[in-house]
This record gives C-alpha cells, structure tokens and sequence, in this order.
C-alpha cells in the first residue's frame, strides 16, 4: 500500500447510478459502469485505481440496473465497498454524494465519476492527488486534463487555472484549456446544507470557487474521454498504443 500524509482521504465515492443514455443503445441493457474497455469494466478501472491509491473503503451509488451492479461488485474482494441505494430516485451527483455522506465519514473523501479513464504518465495519477491535497489552503482538489491531449472529449473545457493551481470557471470565454477528468477530493462540509433531492456536484464546486479554494491537478499522461459508443473504440487504439 503506498505511503501518504496522515490528512490523505481515507474513503471515497464513486459515482454510478446515472442512467447512460449518452452511451445507448448500450446503456439499454446494462449499466453504463460496466461498459468494457478493452476487455476491463468501467467501475473496475476505477476501483482498481482507488485501491492503488491507498482507499480502503469505497462507497457505490446504484439505480439504473442496480442488481447487476451490484453482483458485479460482489465479485471483488478489495477495496471493501459499501452501497449507496438510490433504486428510489435519481439525485444527480450532487445528490448521490449528499445522500452517502453518512457512509462516508466527516473527512475529505474522493469523489470518482464512474466513467473517468485515463492512461497513466509517470506517476499514478490519483496517487499524485492524495499527495497533493493541502486541506489548510483547500475545499477542493480536482484532476483536471488538458484538451489539447485528451481523447474523446467535444466540449470548450471548463476551467482556467491560476500559476498557483487555483481554478476558475471558463464562464464567457469561447474556451478553457482545461475540463474536468472525473475525479476530487472534497471537504464534507461543502455538501451541508446543500438541497434535498437532485442536483449537481458543481454546487460543490461553486461554493470552493466563491471562496478561492477550488484548486486543479494537471492529468498526467492522456485522459480518455468515454462518453459516448464511438469513443469506446477510440479509447481502446490508445490503450493499445500505450502498451507497445
């Protein structure tokens, strides 16, 4: 297990109940987290990286094909994962993590988009994230990729960011050089008080940016953007590419 700071996350959350429907006619007849690449699920790459970063206890937020889900989770033995029931409802991200929080602890814990992949540079990437949490000048840490190496992702990017590593929302501007790689480390305290029901993480987002405390980490190696069937085989020629 790798060494990290004593103030390093502990627990983590990720986010699997959406529905997918970006990704049918797939998204049809199973859930979008176990969509293959190249042979291996979605949920299990993030799991495996949360494992590898020192995470010992993984919350899972199911709804749509929950029981497949969950026995697909049942077949793993590491890290130790817990379930987030949201068979009743639908919250959004936003609302998923709201509704975990008593899962997860009163520590800063990971949130991990259930379809964020990435091949590695020179350091595990999460691993790099851990290491670079400072809880003393952050609310949140986010891995953010660069859109002029990432695969598979269409948008403007999201956010600009500071010498000092702080994030700022594009908000205008025709484009950002940096989007949102689907993982970050959150201080709990940013979810009290938010709404019941559905909404948004970048409620969480807005509240760390209003106080100058929403800072990035620069992805490492290539982030593969699967959002859609097409990019799946995209995705797997640079997987390939990476081993050679």
């Amino acid at each position: 297990m790798p060494q990290t700071s004593p103030r390093a996350p502990h627990t983590a959350i990720v986010l699997a109940a959406g529905l997918g429907k970006r990704m049918l006619p797939i998204t049809a007849t199973m859930p979008k987290p176990l969509v293959k690449v190249a042979g291996r699920s979605l949920i299990d790459f993030a799991l495996d990286k949360l494992h590898e970063a020192g995470i010992g206890t993984v919350v899972v937020n199911v709804h749509h094909f929950a029981d497949m889900l969950e026995a697909h989770l049942r077949t793993r033995e590491t890290p130790r994962i817990v379930i987030s029931d949201e068979r009743a409802e639908l919250l959004e991200t936003g609302g998923g993590v709201k509704k975990a929080l008593p899962l997860l602890g009163t520590e800063p814990f990971i949130t991990f988009n259930s379809d964020s992949l990435w091949i590695e540079g020179k350091e595990p990437n999460l691993l790099r994230l851990v290491q670079a949490w400072d809880p003393d000048r952050m609310d949140i840490l986010m891995l953010v990729a660069p859109l002029s190496t990432s695969i598979g992702f269409e948008g403007r990017g999201d956010f600009h960011q500071d010498p000092d590593g702080r994030l700022r929302r594009r908000g205008t501007d025709d484009s950002a050089p940096f989007a949102y790689a689907g993982v970050a480390i959150v201080k709990p305290e940013l979810v009290h008080g938010t709404p019941d029901g559905a909404f948004s993480a970048n409620a969480f987002y807005d509240r760390a940016i209003a106080k100058e405390r929403l800072y990035g980490l620069c992805l490492e190696g290539q982030w593969l953007h699967v959002g859609e069937p097409q990019a799946i085989a995209e995705a797997e020629r640079c997987l390939a590419a990476s081993k050679r």
